[in-house]
């Protein structure tokens, strides 16, 4: 019997801004959660998801790809990283009992492991850059592949998740005399600061912050 191609739309490519197998794995995980408990794309704030992903290629382009199919976007706050470094999501939805998660099979990483489109990646050179019928390939065999090959998926009855409440409610300041939002607003001195004045956490970044000049 010949396997039916799932098709991921030309336009979550461009999202992405580059063709690779990543993006659709992510793309494939949104949509598999999305038929499971039986709801649509996020059009406000409902599916929130619980990417078990960390930073840079590959976890980010399958980051990519849940935002793309279920509309859970960093911008509205609907996905956070939990940065375990595993292939993995948890899908949750409000009103809906427990959750989803879905894991990508040690099985199907490994298969495409000594595919040649590592080959170019070891050696630094962008996707965009590989040769469109390595790309074209590579992407064919995630595409090609049955839920069954490619997630673990798990139902968790247990889990539960109280959204943040959303707030319009802001203050300056008191140093560099900037908006803050309430959330995000330390105490230093006496006086309330945003987090860059009040230099909270900023040993922990790897970013520095700015000094900001009223």
């Amino acid at each position: 019997m010949e396997k039916k191609k799932f098709e991921v739309p030309e336009w979550a490519f461009e999202f992405h801004g580059h063709k690779c197998p990543f993006m659709p794995i992510g793309y494939r995980m949104g949509t598999i959660a999305l038929e499971r408990i039986g709801v649509g794309r996020s059009q406000n704030h409902e599916m929130h998801v619980f990417s078990e992903m960390g930073i840079a290629h590959p976890q980010g382009c399958m980051q990519d790809g849940i935002m793309a199919a279920t509309s859970a976007t960093f911008g509205k706050g609907l996905i956070e990283k939990l940065n375990y470094g595993k292939v993995a999501a948890i899908f949750w939805y409000p009103g809906k009992k427990g959750a989803l998660r879905i894991a990508l099979k040690n099985e199907f990483s490994d298969k495409l492991a000594p595919h040649e489109f590592f080959k170019y990646r070891k050696k630094g050179i962008e996707p965009s850059d590989i040769p469109d019928d390595v790309r074209q390939d590579i992407i064919d065999m995630v595409l090609y592949a049955t839920e069954d090959e490619l997630f673990n998926i798990q139902e968790l009855p247990d889990f539960e998740y109280t959204p943040v409440k959303g707030s319009f409610n802001k203050e300056k300041c008191e140093v560099c005399g900037e908006y803050v939002f309430e959330r995000y607003l330390r105490v230093k001195d006496g006086k309330k600061v945003c987090i860059p004045c009040s230099k909270y956490g900023c040993a922990e970044k790897t970013v520095s912050f700015p000094k900001i000049k009223k």
